[in-house]
């Protein structure tokens, strides 16, 4: 996972994973998919998950952005933001993904920000609202994470970047 280190994270959610050795923007960066597709985290927190991802080389045959895309960077902001409700004792895992496209975008960034629907001890549910650079809305998507307790097997899957 590619390091973001312009993101923006409350104090106290920094020392909360410091004090566990994990290093919070690495572990939350856009993983894998996200950073071959250009996503960049720019703001997290439970409240806000803010991040961009360029339209080009994420369209479809037809040059618009592709659906798929815009689920991804739905996504990666509605499970930053589910992750950090969650704590440092919680994974949170999808479990519903749900995206309405409202217009094409051929060029240019597209903004997403992730904001609580639902905040729940065992379930996390984000809106996300992913606008151009006109700030005209894109997509709106709607996501579920189930939370649950970190078990001994999770410790392998975490990414090596985001322990200190």
């Amino acid at each position: 996972m590619g390091e973001q280190q312009h993101v923006k994270f409350p104090q106290e959610v920094i020392d909360e994973y410091a004090a566990l050795g994990v290093d919070l923007p690495a572990l939350f960066s856009a993983g894998h998919l996200g950073n071959r597709m250009g996503v960049q985290i720019v703001e997290a927190s439970a409240e806000k998950v803010v991040g961009t991802m360029p339209v080009e080389g994420n369209t479809q045959p037809y040059g618009l952005l592709h659906g798929g895309a815009s689920a991804v960077l739905a996504e990666t902001l509605g499970s930053i933001g589910s992750m950090l409700h969650g704590g440092a004792s919680k994974i949170a895992v999808g479990v519903d993904l749900n995206c309405t496209h409202h217009r094409g975008a051929r060029s240019g960034l597209v903004t997403g920000v992730a904001t609580p629907v639902h905040r729940g001890r065992s379930t996390a549910t984000y809106e996300i609202v992913i606008t151009d650079e006109q700030g005209k809305r894109v997509c709106s998507a709607r996501l579920t994470c189930l939370l649950r307790e970190i078990n001994p097997q999770d410790a392998d899957n975490l990414p090596s970047a985001g322990r200190a």
